[in-house]
């Protein structure tokens, strides 16, 4: 097989897995509701590794016929950035989670996923905070009776 102007393709390089940290959103997929908190913080842990974190938080900006050679690759890499995150995004989610996500960018997902789970999430955590700071160990009771 032959590449441009009939000059032989270069050997494959090997390649290194960009998202090295993947086996971290592995063990337990987003399926909606308490879990989103966690799930969000390990998923920009493992995209802040591979500097991928920026197109949770950045959507994608419209292109321009002006822009110069460095604008136009900068865009082509951020759209191949939001690409590789969506699909890291989409492979941690439940089935139906991926069926709902499957044709948007990352950086919509992302707003979806938050308006979607994280005031609920936000609630469960405060209730549960607001539960053990009403805990009083009452004067001479066991400390083993209030962690229980």
């Amino acid at each position: 097989m032959s590449g441009i102007n009939g000059l032989p393709l270069p050997p494959p390089q090997p390649t290194n897995s960009n998202f090295s940290l993947i086996f971290v959103l592995q063990r337990e997929k987003l399926t909606g509701g308490p879990g989103y908190l966690d799930w969000m913080r390990n998923l920009r842990i493992t995209l802040r590794n591979d500097n991928h974190a920026y197109v949770l938080d950045d959507s994608i900006p419209e292109i321009d016929e002006n822009l110069s050679d460095e604008e136009k690759t900068a865009h082509r890499k951020h759209i191949d950035d939001s690409n590789k995150v969506l699909c890291i995004m989409i492979s941690a989610m439940s089935s139906d989670l991926q069926k709902t996500f499957e044709n948007i960018w990352a950086y919509e997902m992302n707003l979806q996923l938050a308006e979607m789970f994280q005031q609920k999430a936000r609630k469960e955590q405060f209730d549960i905070v607001k539960t053990l700071t009403s805990c009083k160990l009452k004067e001479g009771g066991l400390v083993c009776s209030l962690v229980q």
